[in-house]
């Protein structure tokens, strides 16, 4: 018995492009959000985490909303229809899309900052904690190191 090549798909090339397209009007990156917050656009960037998370570090500019507080402060805290970017800790943390589908079932348009908060800071975006500005150095493994200020 031989084993399926991992390069096959059994998707069309229409199917492919519904996925992606799918994804990409769900999810988000650091540098578009990024550009998004100087540009002056419209939008929340709400931190999932816990009270200790959010503590430790977060992306500036962020609002603190833990997942299973959505449903009952974001319609008193953001007037629906706000566009919202939601994060939690990393790729391999699960709580964003909690956070993501309290923000759809009550009507925003949410999109998910893939990567997360440990993307975020990996990728030199600014940062914050309970004392002021955290700086951490550009990881070259995750985007091209610029010696841009941000």
């Amino acid at each position: 018995m031989s084993t399926p090549s991992t390069m096959a798909t059994p998707a069309s090339p229409e199917q492919l492009a519904a996925h992606f397209s799918a994804r990409l009007h769900a999810e988000t990156d650091g540098a578009d959000v990024y550009a998004a917050m100087k540009a002056g656009e419209d939008f929340v960037l709400v931190d999932v985490r816990t009270d200790e998370a959010w503590a430790q570090g977060r992306a500036a500019n962020a609002v603190h909303m833990h997942y299973s507080e959505i449903a009952a402060r974001a319609p008193v805290e953001i007037p629906v229809g706000t566009p919202v970017v939601v994060y939690c800790w990393s790729p391999g943390c699960n709580a964003v899309h909690k956070g993501a589908l309290e923000f759809a079932r009550l009507g925003y348009p949410v999109r998910e900052l893939i990567g997360g908060y440990e993307y975020w800071a990996r990728e030199g975006y600014p940062v914050v904690n309970d004392e002021g500005r955290v700086r951490f150095p550009k990881d070259a493994t995750v985007g091209v190191v610029r010696p841009e200020a941000r």
